[in-house]
């Protein structure tokens, strides 16, 4: 396309820009680390995965994931670490922030020990998949369900 590609672009054509993700859920045995939303104004007071937070630009999902580990809890992340769980494709009302691309992970090996390093959480806890806290952000219980139960596909539609 010589066209550049922009947002007008995406509007005149009917394409849009996808907005990638990464999510990390550490592991301890059946037990997953959520940390509680607070002050973000997006699913506050809803429990939530470790660390998860948007692809920046030039970065890879594995980076992101390893960067967000790092910021969000404070401990070391090796990509070989990375267990890959599913790419939750989903959409909302049309609008292009609705566009998303979540690709989620699991690992179970890291360096540190898991804490809050950001002000977006209040809280942070080991929970049994089996007995997840009440309310759980809506897409990453869909996901959390699923793992919970064996039944995680590559690719999860959501919205469509």
């Amino acid at each position: 396309m010589s066209e550049r590609y922009t947002e007008a672009y995406a509007a005149t054509h009917g394409r849009f820009t996808v907005i990638p993700a990464a999510y990390v859920f550490l592991r301890r045995g059946d037990e997953v680390l959520l940390q509680l939303r607070a002050g973000t104004g997006y699913y506050d007071a809803h429990w939530a995965a470790g660390a998860a937070g948007h692809v920046e630009r030039g970065e890879s999902l594995l980076g992101a994931a390893v960067r967000e580990a790092a910021e969000e809890l404070g401990v070391g992340v090796a990509p070989g670490d990375l267990e890959f769980l599913t790419l939750e494709h989903r959409t909302g009302d049309g609008a292009a922030i609705d566009e998303r691309i979540d690709v989620f992970f699991a690992c179970g090996t890291w360096t540190g020990e898991p804490a809050l390093q950001e002000d977006k959480a209040s809280d942070l806890r080991w929970f049994p998949l089996d007995a997840l806290p009440d309310p759980v952000v809506p897409h990453e219980r869909i996901v959390l369900d699923a793992w919970r139960e064996r039944a995680l596909r590559p690719i999860m539609p959501l919205g469509f």
